[in-house]
């Protein structure tokens, strides 16, 4: 390859055979199941990255099954999302995500900077129940249960929630192991159709483990849980703030 084809075709790694197509992408039949539970304020300052700010102490903690979406197949997703706002602009901030197929994995890292690791999540029915689950090397770290459709929720209100303001801390390091990127991305899913949406009954246990720490945002209150199924499409991102501009 010449010099300019290795620039052309330099759009992810290893450049021969990359482990995703290029974007957007689209899913459709995209499940969630939100839980909002208040946390220890001090536990969010202390992960929190500047410049973004937190007006109250709460997680949103997602399940999440796409069984269709361009290029990454059948896959499901858990993680927590931290209601923030940058320069007075409200969003979300992903703290966590744990996800059991590679492609997505790769991908979310490299391109927007996702904090994405591979875990065994899964979201199913369960009689009654909605349930959620969370396992890393082979443990249960967290589990989030809803009685399933109880109450219908208003799709437009469900809508306005996905299409929220995101914001992700990207880090690619140099050679030398010293940060060569270290910026905050925003991104916004677009193209959202909201199939059904339902509120219930919830609950959210999460357990400690030394490399999956998502109780380290405890449950101290769970204040909501929803139900979304909906078609929409991850664009790529912009970046909001360069740490190393100084």
């Amino acid at each position: 390859m010449t010099e300019n084809e290795v620039l052309k075709n330099a759009f992810a790694m290893p450049i021969h055979n990359p482990a995703y197509p290029p974007g957007p992408y689209r899913f459709v039949d995209r499940e969630f199941l939100i839980i909002t539970y208040r946390t220890d304020p001090d536990a969010l300052r202390a992960i929190l990255p500047a410049p973004l700010q937190f007006v109250e102490p709460i997680v949103k903690f997602e399940f999440i099954n796409m069984p269709d979406s361009t290029g990454f197949g059948h896959y499901c997703e858990s993680g927590q999302v931290i209601p923030v706002t940058l320069n007075g602009v409200a969003g979300g901030y992903s703290h966590s995500m744990y996800l059991n197929d590679h492609p997505p994995t790769a991908g979310g890292r490299e391109l927007w900077g996702f904090p994405k690791k591979l875990g065994e999540p899964a979201l199913q029915v369960h009689k009654d129940t909605l349930v959620g689950t969370l396992d890393y090397s082979d443990l249960r770290v967290a589990t989030g249960t809803m009685g399933f459709k109880h109450r219908p929720m208003d799709k437009e209100a469900a809508r306005k929630s996905l299409e929220a303001p995101a914001f992700l801390l990207k880090i690619i390091p140099h050679v030398d192991g010293t940060p060569r990127i270290c910026e905050l991305v925003q991104y916004s899913l677009t193209d959202i159709t909201v199939k059904g949406a339902w509120t219930g009954p919830g609950a959210l246990e999460l357990y400690a483990h030394a490399l999956a720490p998502v109780a380290d945002l405890p449950v101290l209150e769970v204040i909501s849980a929803v139900h979304i199924l909906t078609d929409l499409t991850l664009p790529l991102g912009k970046v909001v703030h360069d740490y190393l501009a100084k």
